[in-house]
C-alpha cells in the first residue's frame, strides 16, 4: 500500500536495529500534538534493542483533525490518509523480511485510536498490537461491522477510567470488538490515571514485544 493524502511522504524515525538486521519490528504511531521523536522513545523504555522501529510523522502533528469520536466522514480524507502511511509501514517492512506476524503496531491516545481502526479493518495475524489510551473511530461502533480473523493475535490495552479524551465506554467495546475478531485481548483500567502511560503499561508492552 502506497501513502495517499495529507500524510504522504511525511518523514518516518527509526530506532533500534536496522530493518535489515532484525527479526521483529514496531511500527509506533503519535498522539495528536506530538510527533514521531516523542513516540520513538519509547523504544528507550521499553529496552529491546535487537527490535527495530518505526515512527511515521503525522501532518500538522495530527493525524486527522476532529474527535475520534466524531463521524467518520469527518474526519475525511485524513484518516484513510493515516491508515495508508500505516499499510504502506507493514509493506516496507514486508518487503525488508520482516512479516505481520513478526510486526506490533502501537500507539497513544490518537495514535492509538489509529491503531486500533487499522487492525480492526485489517484482521489477520500480528505480531501485537499495544493501544495506550485509544479506542476504534466513529461515533458510533457497530460490532457486527467488523469480520475477519485475527488469528490469536496479542493484543495490550491500557486505558484510564477517568480520562478526558477517551470514554472508558469506547475503550472496552473496543476491547470486545478485537476479541470477537479473535485476538488475544489483555485490557486493563487504571483508576484515575489520567491521560498518560504508566510504568505497567510499559511492562506489558515490553511482555508483549519479547513474545513475539
Amino acid at each position: 500500500m502506497i501513502p495517499i493524502g495529507p500524510h504522504a511522504g511525511q518523514q518516518v524515525r527509526r530506532a533500534g536495529k536496522s530493518v535489515t538486521g532484525a527479526a521483529i519490528a514496531v511500527i509506533a504511531l503519535h498522539g495528536r500534538g506530538a510527533d514521531a521523536g516523542d513516540i520513538i522513545g519509547l523504544a528507550d523504555a521499553i529496552g529491546l534493542p535487537a527490535v527495530t522501529w518505526l515512527a511515521p510523522d503525522a501532518s500538522s502533528h495530527s493525524w486527522y483533525p476532529y474527535s475520534f469520536l466524531s463521524p467518520l466522514e469527518q474526519n475525511q480524507p485524513f484518516l484513510d490518509s493515516a491508515l495508508s502511511v500505516v499499510g504502506g509501514l507493514f509493506q516496507h517492512l514486508e518487503d525488508s523480511g520482516i512479516p505481520a506476524e513478526k510486526t506490533v503496531l502501537l500507539g497513544f491516545s490518537q495514535g492509538a485510536c489509529l491503531a486500533s481502526e487499522f487492525v480492526a479493518r485489517n484482521p489477520r495475524r500480528y505480531g501485537g498490537l499495544v493501544i495506550f489510551s485509544g479506542g476504534l473511530i466513529g461515533e458510533t461502533i457497530d460490532e457486527e461491522s467488523y469480520s475477519g480473523s485475527l488469528d490469536g493475535t496479542p493484543i495490550y490495552g491500557g486505558c484510564s477510567d477517568t480520562d478526558q479524551h477517551i470514554p472508558l465506554e469506547r475503550f472496552e467495546i473496543t476491547g470486545q470488538v478485537l476479541s470477537a475478531l479473535g485476538g488475544t485481548v489483555d485490557f486493563r483500567v487504571y483508576p484515575g490515571m489520567g491521560h498518560t502511560i504508566n510504568l505497567d503499561e510499559i511492562s506489558a508492552a515490553k511482555a508483549l514485544i519479547e513474545s513475539v
